[in-house]
């Protein structure tokens, strides 16, 4: 794992790459994307507006992987978006669905800083936990046929704003 700071000031903003990156269920690939073959059969579509959009959100984040692509996110996502490297959550490959194995790893990274979440999978769980945090957690939904957007990201910069204000 990439290690997450554990003296930076500002929130963890944990980003998924399909569906929120990657909007798998775009019928075509919309305009400002381009289509990757990184795994033979699979297709990725991406742009650099999420690339852009994230650099912005780096300014009141601290950006990191919370995704499925693990490492693999430095190694394709960051070059097409002009993202550097960022810290890792690493998940079990084995146990139970992917989808249920996401939590443990993503408490025991962020431990007791605040942050925020974006992903197209949300589980009732995730918000439980959130909602019980004694520090402030903010999860976003994604629509995976749309992906990451500039409200979105508006959405996520107010709230790191105010946390600040709150500081």
């Amino acid at each position: 794992m990439n290690l997450i700071s554990s003296d930076d000031p500002r929130p963890i903003l944990l980003v998924d790459v399909d569906g929120v990156l990657n909007p798998w269920e775009a019928h075509s690939c919309p305009d400002g994307f381009a289509e990757y073959e990184f795994v033979p059969g699979e297709r990725v579509i991406l742009s650099p507006a999420h690339g852009k959009l994230l650099t912005s959100l780096a300014a009141c984040y601290e950006l990191v992987w919370a995704t499925a692509w693990q490492h693999n996110a430095n190694r394709f996502i960051c070059p097409v978006l002009a993202l550097p490297a960022l810290p890792v959550i690493e998940f079990p490959r084995d146990g139970r669905d992917l989808l249920f194995r996401k939590l443990p790893s993503v408490q025991q990274a962020v431990g007791e800083r605040p942050c925020a979440w974006i992903d197209d999978v949300h589980l009732p769980d995730h918000y439980e936990w959130a909602a019980t945090r004694a520090v402030p957690t903010l999860i976003i939904d994604i629509d995976p046929a749309e992906g990451l957007t500039s409200a979105v990201a508006e959405r996520l910069a107010q709230w790191a704003a105010m946390l600040a204000d709150e500081a």
